[in-house]
């Protein structure tokens, strides 16, 4: 099979075809999108080599489950052993023997085919497009902001950042509080927000009060510092941006404020699914291109521009 493969540069490799183990799915990939992860790991995040890439939609080829073959999926990424503490605990997100697709120790979806486990896949209903689709992963991380927070209507809601993920992160909140505003710094990309109805204004420009929730989404080492100057006392300020130069933190405000602060990764896919298949969450303004899996070096070099969006590969 042709995959994308990083080993301290990109290039597209012919591989063998990924063989499922015991309990896993063998699947066709039909589209991936590029995330901030997937550009960070090519800067020495996570120190990972293989085939990267984990947000995709793809047609499951091999499996025990006969229910399941020939069916459209999107994929839980993390895969855990099941044995240790944090799984016997339930938290199986945080498994230490944990693999993750495209991220630590698992080939990704930049391939014509990967593997998982059965038990990681959600159908995807047949309203929901492939491109649509594959937007599943990342608005799941969005939603697990509501898992931990349980926001109501009446708090107020800052998400700093205006890219991929700060833009379903905001979309998502809106969903639970009208007083959700996007404090970013591209018109263009604030301009999509807009277009929903949704507040959306430069940070350097916002002069209103303090938040009960603030969502650290910036993908910049400096966010946490913005974040913490935004939340009120006692407020929570929800960490999302993962990068490879890390971040300083100052934590004199954050002690005397008592501020709660949260590290947030990986969500449920079940209310991600829904709100792609009603539309209460829109992806469709933010693909900005698609390429062929052929082509993807190129992709990626287009990802990191600041004029394009989310940037898609499709296999097929």
């Amino acid at each position: 099979m042709k995959a994308l493969y990083f080993d301290g540069s990109l290039s597209i490799k012919e591989m063998p075809d990924p063989v499922p183990a015991r309990g896993e799915a063998l699947i066709q990939v039909l589209a991936a999108g590029i995330c901030n992860t997937d550009l960070e790991i090519t800067q020495g995040y996570m120190g990972f080599n293989g085939i990267l890439g984990h947000e995709f939609i793809g047609l499951v080829v091999e499996c025990d489950n006969p229910f399941l073959r020939g069916k459209r999926v999107v994929g839980e990424i993390n895969c855990p052993c099941r044995n240790c503490r944090y799984c016997r605990m339930e938290m199986t997100r945080h498994c230490v023997e944990r693999t993750v697709l495209g991220i630590q120790g698992r080939h990704g979806a930049f391939a014509e085919y990967l593997c998982l486990p059965e038990e990681n896949l959600h159908l995807v209903p047949d309203s929901i497009q492939d491109e649509t689709a594959t937007f599943t992963e990342p608005l799941a991380a969005a939603f697990r902001i509501v898992e931990q927070l349980s926001p109501s209507s009446e708090d107020k809601i800052l998400v700093l950042g205006d890219g991929k993920l700060a833009q379903l992160i905001t979309q998502t909140l809106w969903l639970y509080s009208k007083n959700t505003i996007c404090l970013g710094k591209h018109p263009w990309k604030m301009e999509l927000l807009r277009n929903f109805g949704i507040t959306a204004v430069p940070f350097e420009k916002y002069k209103g009060e303090s938040a009960d929730i603030v969502v650290e989404a910036t993908g910049k080492s400096d966010g946490l510092t913005h974040a913490l100057q935004l939340i009120r006392p006692e407020g929570s300020v929800i960490l999302k941006t993962t990068c490879y130069e890390g971040s300083p933190l100052s934590s004199v405000s954050a002690v005397v404020n008592e501020v709660k602060i949260l590290g947030s990764r990986c969500g449920p896919f079940r209310p991600a699914l829904e709100a792609l298949a009603l539309g209460t969450v829109e992806v469709r303004p933010m693909i900005s291109e698609a390429y062929a899996l052929s082509d993807g070096v190129r992709a990626f070099s287009r990802a990191k521009c600041p004029d394009v969006m989310k940037v898609l590969l499709h296999m097929r």
